[in-house]
């Protein structure tokens, strides 16, 4: 079992991060550009230094194992970090290539995918040997790889107390929401006003863990919490049941919402949110020309989209 990292394990934890990531041998011939030999001879090295079998090959296809998992999700932090803290130390001799970790909150619109899309284009073209690993993460994750320098750059709403350890800068795009419910649910049939009999706290909610908003709707009124999602998504899967209200913002009623039949609680008069988006860096990153240049792009993409 390995008990210290050495500079061919590297190598060979990168050799398995494609595979993984590829979901087999053969897709990830031309990304690691080896041949097939000699990517399953680094497999089973690494198998032998870990003391793990990392994946199943044969005529059952390519599957990775549960220990598999744990290590491509390990080697994922891992690599992250390794690459953050050599594009760091170029820094320091203005040297300013190598990779640039971007993470996107899960859940943003298609139309900010779009603009993150133009402004790493644009990033590219201006910036020789660079390369950016785009990542998503759940909203209750932001701050947190903000914070640990698991990456440079975030891209998310916040609605808490913004912490002295992060750094925000505008967009200049916020995104309203309000209280949402399925066709099927009993509220469904409030979507032209609330009536003054009823109190939304009858009524089982769901919340997304780390969204403050989620669980209030208003200074005298608090949601009824029964359970929790983790994502925008799960959370309108969870709305969808029939069973909860829950908050959502309104671009996802209109992307995803129209198809489903989603209901604006009380006519979406009430129970009114607004989150702004900011792209967030950890205090300790040192922001240099290309961070600085993808910041002004991102936003000038975004305020792109809202002008669309």
């Amino acid at each position: 079992m390995i008990n210290r990292l050495q500079e061919s394990d590297i190598k060979l934890l990168r050799v398995f991060y494609a595979v993984a990531s590829c979901n087999g041998f053969t897709a990830a011939e031309p990304v690691l550009r080896m041949q097939r030999p000699n990517i399953s001879a680094a497999i089973k090295k690494l198998e032998e230094r870990l003391d793990l079998i990392l994946c199943h090959r044969g005529r059952g296809g390519f599957q990775i194992t549960k220990e598999g998992e744990v290590v491509f999700q390990e080697t994922k932090r891992i690599l992250s970090a390794f690459d953050n803290f050599v594009f760091n130390l170029k820094n320091l001799h203005d040297d300013y290539s190598g990779h640039i970790t971007l993470v996107v909150m899960a859940g943003l619109p298609l139309s900010i995918h779009l603009a993150v899309s133009r402004a790493v284009k644009s990033t590219l073209k201006k910036f020789d040997d660079i390369h950016i690993n785009i990542q998503n993460r759940l909203y209750n994750e932001v701050e947190h790889v903000a914070q640990s320098g698991e990456c440079h750059l975030v891209l998310s709403t916040y609605d808490m107390v913004k912490p002295e350890s992060v750094i925000f800068h505008s967009t200049g795009l916020s995104f309203s929401g309000r209280l949402y419910c399925a066709p099927t649910h009993v509220l469904a049939k409030t979507k032209s006003e609330w009536p003054n009999n009823l109190n939304i706290e009858d009524y089982p909610a769901i919340g997304i863990t780390g969204l403050s908003s989620s669980n209030y709707i208003s200074d005298d009124l608090r949601m009824n919490i029964q359970t929790f999602s983790d994502s925008y998504d799960m959370c309108m899967a969870g709305i969808m049941s029939g069973e909860y209200v829950g908050l959502l913002p309104d671009y996802m009623a209109k992307e995803q919402g129209v198809a489903l039949g989603l209901v604006p609680v009380g006519g979406g008069k009430l129970f009114h949110f607004e989150h702004e988006l900011f792209v967030m860096n950890g205090k300790n990153t040192r922001l240099n020309p290309v961070l600085r240049y993808l910041i002004k792009e991102i936003s000038h993409f975004v305020t792109l989209s809202k002008q669309n």
